[in-house]
């Protein structure tokens, strides 16, 4: 008789990217840093990231993470995050969503009723999250994210759109920067499946030019998005959305590609240490980002940013996953 597993969940959402934690299902990871247990999942447990990611369960642009023990000294978890390619190295919008989920579901211990600190660590190094907390509820998140730095201030890419200046930056992914008036665009919804085309244009165009690799993790390598900025609305500093992996759009602002918007402007002089840049998303939601201080990354200037934003909870779920269904591992239509 055939079998069947189950897999649990608790999906939120922040700025309205879903982020979907397994609860239930993975097995243990024996990685010694999170670059190997990020290498671990997708050599070996993959089909739990395709279960989740994929239809019938998930769709083309859902997201969701992996929780683990922590691998330093100091902090509370590990965390993978997985999207519809594979796996993020960092990501802004799942750290505001999780660190909501951790605290309002009763994961995380709130010895304070009015404040809490998380400490992940991440593929791109540790992250630390602080919470503001009313009557149970996470009111903010702002953490403070890994050193983010300019890598090539200035690129010239082919695309069908025309001839566009692109610059690349690290916010714990590397990010293409562009804005969509150079190929005729505006960052609007129904604008959607040419801003998709746009981004995994740029995308290309930049990979084929140049090997992107941090300057001191190799494992950090290759463009994993495209940030096209548009007109903001009123209150609002900049907008954008951002098409990643395999042409995934993110609702939200995206918090790492949020913290590269900051580096950029900081290294160009647009944007002062601690003041306020509130980025705003396809869908209107908004993060805001700040310049903490200066830092360096080997020879390379950097600043470490901070990302806020708030994260909302949506629903609790157990997933069947029968032996004997052929489309029982996931599948996606595009």
């Amino acid at each position: 008789m055939p079998g069947r597993r189950t897999i649990t969940t608790i999906d939120a959402h922040a700025g309205g990217e879903p982020l979907r934690l397994v609860t239930a299902g993975v097995p243990p990871l024996t990685g010694r840093t999170m670059l190997e247990r990020r290498q671990e999942m997708l050599a070996r447990h993959d089909q739990v990231r395709r279960t989740l990611m994929w239809e019938p369960r998930g769709h083309g642009d859902m997201y969701g993470a992996i929780l683990t023990p922590p691998v330093t000294p100091g902090a509370d978890y590990g965390v993978l995050f997985m999207h519809n390619e594979g796996y993020s190295t960092m990501c802004g919008h799942g750290i505001i969503a999780l660190t909501t989920l951790l605290l309002e579901t009763g994961m995380h211990p709130v010895p304070d009723a009015t404040s809490a600190v998380i400490r992940y660590d991440t593929p791109a190094g540790p992250v630390t999250a602080r919470a503001g907390l009313a009557d149970g509820r996470v009111t903010e998140v702002a953490f403070e994210n890994v050193a983010s730095f300019v890598f090539a201030p200035e690129l010239t890419v082919e695309t069908k759109f025309g001839t566009v200046a692109v610059a690349v930056v690290f916010g714990g992914a590397f990010y293409a920067l562009v804005d969509a008036a150079e190929a005729g665009l505006e960052v609007r919804p129904e604008r959607i499946q040419d801003l998709i085309a746009f981004g995994m244009a740029v995308k290309r165009g930049v990979e084929r030019q140049r090997d992107v690799v941090h300057p001191l993790e190799p494992g950090l390598r290759g463009i994993y998005g495209t940030i096209i900025g548009g007109v903001p609305s009123e209150g609002a500093d900049g907008r954008n959305v951002t098409i990643f992996a395999d042409g995934e759009v993110d609702r939200s602002p995206c918090g790492t590609g949020t913290a590269a918007r900051v580096a950029w402007l900081y290294a160009t002089g647009r944007v002062g240490l601690g003041r306020p840049y509130v980025h705003e998303s396809v869908v209107g939601s908004r993060f805001v980002g700040r310049v903490l201080r200066e830092t360096t990354v080997g020879a390379t200037p950097a600043i470490v940013p901070e990302i806020s934003g708030r994260g909302y909870l949506t629903g609790f779920h157990t997933f069947v996953i029968e032996d004997d269904d052929p489309l029982g591992d996931g599948f996606l239509v595009r």
